[in-house]
């Protein structure tokens, strides 16, 4: 065999060796994703049956680039900043991102109010899209930017609604329950019993909560399996869009919601 040959195999041996540990470091994120929750050093170990050695500088490497970062205390590994961005920004430019715009802007068309497109991310509201109707009067919040509060709007409460009962436990745990308005919930436990509400209605409303004089009522999205992964909701001034009125627009929500889980997987 020639050396030409040689060198060829070697090159081939070392990019495969490469390709594979580049793809078991991604797998470090896949189970930190899929777990939805604070994973241990064992945990890792165990799920992507990587050396100790190796795990170790993979969540170094991570770490410092902000794709995860530790709890209080170092003993887990949670999603970082980083990482969670570059979620959002797939779901905002993914081929399926346009079609879920199409839809939003034909409902938006029909009723002739705001909608928006919500998910819940370290325990903040996060808007995927919003078509603004074409009213003067509007509750401007760029797409993308500031994050909202869950316990007071009706995608927040909806999305929070539908956790899992031990995260959900643990956010309302951590979550300072701010007064916006008169109106705004903050007693926890008034709080759960309106969670516990919304589960049974199948739909949530933001009754002035964040801003006086502003409405909202929100559905929820859900993907191929049944999981509730994000909100659909209209919005409007109560002057002309009084919340029993906005109600009124549930199944139009409803309809679009279906619509836009089939855009998920």
């Amino acid at each position: 065999m020639s050396s030409r040959v040689l060198s060829l195999a070697a090159e081939s041996a070392e990019i495969a060796s490469e390709t594979s540990s580049t793809l078991k470091a991604f797998g470090v994120l896949e189970v930190l994703v899929r777990a939805g929750r604070a994973v241990t050093l064992s945990e890792l170990m165990q799920a992507t049956e990587l050396p100790k050695p190796t795990l170790h500088r993979t969540l170094a490497l991570f770490e410092e680039a902000g794709f995860l970062a530790r709890e209080p205390g170092g003993r887990a590994y949670i999603i970082g900043e980083r990482l969670s961005r570059f979620a959002l920004d797939v779901l905002r430019s993914d081929g399926a991102a346009a079609e879920r715009r199409t839809i939003l802007r034909r409902v938006v068309s029909e009723i002739t109010e705001t909608c928006n497109l919500a998910v819940l991310k370290k325990g903040a509201v996060i808007y995927l899209d919003r078509i603004e109707a074409p009213w003067p009067l509007r509750l401007h919040i760029a797409e993308g930017g500031d994050s909202l509060p869950p316990h007071c709007c009706a995608s927040g409460k909806l999305l929070l609604a539908h956790l899992a009962a031990p995260e959900r436990q643990r956010l309302l745990g951590l979550m300072p329950l701010q007064r916006f308005t008169e109106r705004t919930i903050t007693d926890r436990a008034v709080l759960e019993s309106e969670l516990d509400r919304i589960v049974n209605v199948g739909y949530a409303v933001d009754n002035e909560e964040y801003v006086l004089g502003v409405a909202c009522v929100a559905v929820p999205v859900r993907n191929r399996h049944g999981d509730v992964i994000a909100s659909i909701a209209v919005q409007g001034a109560t002057a002309r869009l009084p919340l029993m009125r906005a109600i009124e627009f549930v199944p139009r929500l409803r309809a679009a919601a279906a619509e836009i889980g089939s855009t998920f997987g």
